[in-house]
């Protein structure tokens, strides 16, 4: 997961920072900085910021799964 495809997913769930770090279990700060490039989490706090936006209802495309090629997510309806 991108920290772009972490900051659209937030969008698309209408969830603040302090709502995903909660769901995740992880600090505020840790998400912030994932989301602005400043630093990437360790590995178990990035998986675990990841399962949370799953749990939410976001599936996560790879390279190849979107008519464009590029990396993707879309909301599960």
């Amino acid at each position: 997961m991108t920290a772009a495809q972490c900051r659209a997913a937030r969008a698309l769930l209408n969830m603040s920072q302090g709502g995903l770090a909660k769901s995740a279990g992880v600090a505020v700060k840790t998400l912030s900085d994932f989301e602005k490039g400043a630093r990437t989490p360790r590995s178990g706090n990035l998986a675990a910021i990841k399962q949370a936006i799953e749990a939410a209802g976001i599936i996560f495309l790879a390279k190849g799964e979107t008519t464009t090629g590029g990396l993707g997510l879309r909301l599960k309806v």
